[in-house]
């Protein structure tokens, strides 16, 4: 059984990151490599949790992602080809005074069978610095993601008049005196 510890300090927000985490449509690959499309399949999903199953070449497992607690998902793994026993991932997010969030990671990976347990070997031994590129991608790909969703104006702009109590939309081509 292999277990590892992964870190990262992100621009994003914990809640940004949790919405990277469990949007499971079309294009995951992008945010998360190891989550090819091909593999995907939503089996269930509620307000604070989801029944996924997601992989990539030739590797899937069934997750129970639970995000209940908006400092910590759990990632459970159910049913896989190669994991077994413990094997999971857990994200904890702590906020920092300048607004950047800490994300810890732990990846558990104990291995069903006989690739499983030379892969799980592999991934605690010189494939740790695979899962933290992943991981590195995952954070960056996430605060792209929402650079672009802030770069996007959320209404037209408002004028304030001294002694109003409400703001007037801006408003153009008015003639002075009507």
């Amino acid at each position: 059984m292999s277990t590892i510890h992964l870190h990262r300090t992100t621009t994003a927000t914990p809640e940004q990151y949790v919405a990277g985490l469990t949007d499971f449509g079309p294009g995951r690959s992008k945010l998360f490599g190891n989550s090819a499309d091909a593999y995907l399949k939503v089996h269930h999903r509620g307000g604070s949790y989801a029944d996924v199953t997601e992989g990539s070449g030739g590797i899937w497992e069934r997750l129970h992602y639970d995000w209940s607690d908006p400092n910590r998902v759990v990632l459970t793994t159910t049913d896989p080809n190669v994991w077994g026993g413990a094997s999971g991932h857990t994200y904890t997010f702590r906020r920092l005074p300048n607004g950047a969030t800490n994300i810890d990671v732990v990846v558990i990976r104990d291995g069903k069978n006989l690739k499983g347990r030379l892969l799980g070997f592999v991934l605690g031994t010189i494939g740790r610095r695979v899962l933290e590129k992943a991981f590195e991608n995952s954070v960056k790909a996430i605060e792209a993601r929402n650079a672009r969703t802030q770069a996007i104006p959320a209404s037209p702009p408002e004028l304030w008049v001294v002694g109003e109590t409400s703001p007037k939309r801006a408003v153009t081509n008015v003639k002075p005196g009507r």
